[in-house]
């Protein structure tokens, strides 16, 4: 049992030492942090302009169904790296699961232009 304690005494070790210093550089933190900033720096400040209406105002729907689709599209695209890269030593089976991949994707994508949700006005 001895041996087994011995052979985890520098993972103990460790661990005592990153939490003694994560809780000395947090203490470092709350004590040395400045306890009246500027106003400027507590100012809203985005994109290079001043910020001009409240933060929690609404987005319009369009925003978040063109990000789910290019989220989507993007992760789908992403499954073909993969299978570029091993495209010499697949089988038909794989080729071919991939062409109906690559229908459906093709399906879907022109479902949305059809539908006009790639569209901004």
């Amino acid at each position: 049992m001895e041996d087994i304690l011995r052979d985890y005494l520098p993972i103990l070790v460790f661990l005592g030492l990153a939490i003694a210093l994560g809780a000395v550089l947090l203490l470092a933190a709350v004590f040395a942090a400045p306890s009246d900033p500027d106003p400027e720096k507590l100012s809203a400040y985005e994109c290079g302009f001043n910020a001009f209406d409240d933060a929690r105002m609404k987005f319009d729907v369009r925003f978040y169904l063109v990000s789910i689709l290019f989220i989507i599209f993007d992760l789908e695209i992403a499954f073909l790296f993969p299978w570029a890269v091993a495209f010499g030593g697949l089988s038909d089976a794989a080729f071919w699961s991939m062409m109906v991949f690559l229908v459906v994707l093709t399906i879907g994508f022109a479902y949305e232009w059809k539908k006009g949700a790639l569209e901004w006005e």
